[in-house]
């Protein structure tokens, strides 16, 4: 292989790295994701349905909707911790795909995979620092994109 990398244009790097990528099959992967994100959403639906029931104030208590929609992404959110500090939710995005990281449950693991990964720093330069660092600029351009469509909803109306 010639290694002249002064000599390395476009085309030739798109050839080298066409060569050595793995191919992926676009529809199985949509498939996947749609599945699997369904999925996460139905646990999310049944756990809903079991806490607001009627059958199930007796344990719980009289739960509302706005309550019971509250204690759904809050299942959701430890659900993705837990697994994720179980090391099962990065193996069920291995077989599942993107599905995964769409879900409220991607969010949790995205929070959760670093501050795991730096924990022997310490609670303040490792976990503390490091657990936005994924989620951190979606925090940040969510909250400004949401400020810009808001001010131009007021403009407008």
């Amino acid at each position: 292989m010639d290694h002249d990398l002064n000599g390395l244009t476009k085309e030739k790097y798109a050839a080298v790295a066409d060569r050595h990528s793995a191919g992926s099959n676009v529809v199985k992967n949509c498939a996947l994701a749609f599945v699997s994100g369904g999925l996460i959403c139905i646990i999310a639906q049944l756990f809903y349905d079991l806490i607001t029931c009627s059958a199930a104030s007796h344990i719980f208590g009289e739960i509302d909707e706005e309550s019971g929609k509250t204690l759904t992404v809050m299942f959701m959110v430890f659900l993705g911790v837990l697994l994720t500090a179980l090391n099962v939710y990065d193996e069920i995005g291995r077989v599942a795909g993107a599905g995964t990281i769409v879900p409220i449950t991607g969010f949790a693991n995205s929070i959760t995979s670093p501050a795991m990964e730096y924990k022997s720093e310490g609670f303040i330069l490792g976990v503390g620092s490091q657990m936005f660092r994924v989620a951190g600029p979606v925090i940040v351009y969510g909250t400004a994109a949401s400020v810009t469509a808001g001010f131009i909803y007021y403009l407008i109306r």
